[in-house]
């Protein structure tokens, strides 16, 4: 038996089109560095006041994130990203960031999808390369948004634009609900059983963003945005949003 013949460009291998979606599982798994685990995008603020007590307040609540949220702006970003990268256009990559950083309604909230952006696409840079990514990716500083963040890389891949929405929207619901566990008296089994019952409406929200414009895109969702900004002053925090 011989040795296998070493690799002298780690990233090359690991980003070579074989692999296919094997790429988009690595970069949201909670495992991947992006830091998802410290922000709870309002949902501390929300269990202190009693707006999520139980399992049902929790799928309520995100429900409302999915379809009137922030979840589905975010998904519009990305779609938008996600073309502009195919596309190899650099200026309206840039247009679709500078609008995502813009739209963040409080400075948590802006660190939330600006720390994570930044994270994710310096790890998939440093571990994912790809010719579409290096060229791209200069132009998105100094704050990069994350949805943006993740359509640059799924388009640089060649990653289609309907999977990367539908991981994404199952991802962010994922770590919403690792969020609540963590801080309601909502059990593992619990929520999982909400993420599942989320599952058809996040596959729903990623086909329905993909005909949208970024002219269409706008939350109602008051009383989280209102959450991010009391935030701050809780008096025990275990979350930076």
């Amino acid at each position: 038996m011989t040795d296998a013949a070493p690799v002298s460009d780690p990233g090359a291998a690991v980003g070579a089109p074989s692999l296919g979606l094997l790429p988009l599982f690595a970069w949201l798994s909670p495992a991947f560095p992006v830091g998802a685990y410290a922000y709870s995008h309002a949902l501390e603020w929300a269990v202190e006041t009693g707006d999520i007590a139980t399992p049902a307040h929790l799928l309520a609540w995100l429900q409302d994130l999915l379809v009137h949220g922030f979840a589905r702006s975010d998904a519009i970003l990305l779609a938008h990203a996600h073309a502009a990268a195919d596309a190899g256009d650099g200026l309206a990559l840039r247009e679709v960031n500078d609008l995502a950083v813009a739209l963040a309604p409080s400075a948590e909230l802006r660190l939330e999808t600006c720390q994570q952006g930044r994270s994710f696409l310096d790890a998939v840079s440093a571990a994912w390369p790809a010719p579409r990514l290096q060229d791209l990716a200069p132009v998105l500083v100094p704050e990069v948004a994350y949805p943006v963040a993740l359509g640059l890389a799924g388009a640089a891949h060649g990653l289609p634009l309907g999977v990367v929405l539908d991981a994404f929207v199952l991802a962010l619901t994922q770590n919403l609900v690792s969020a609540a566990v963590r801080l309601a008296p909502i059990g593992q089994t619990a929520g999982t059983r909400v993420v599942a019952a989320l599952a058809p409406q996040a596959r729903r929200l990623a086909a329905e963003v993909r005909g949208l414009t970024l002219e269409e895109i706008g939350t109602a969702t008051f009383r989280a945005d209102l959450g991010s900004f009391r935030h701050e002053t809780q008096y025990t925090r275990l979350f930076r949003s």
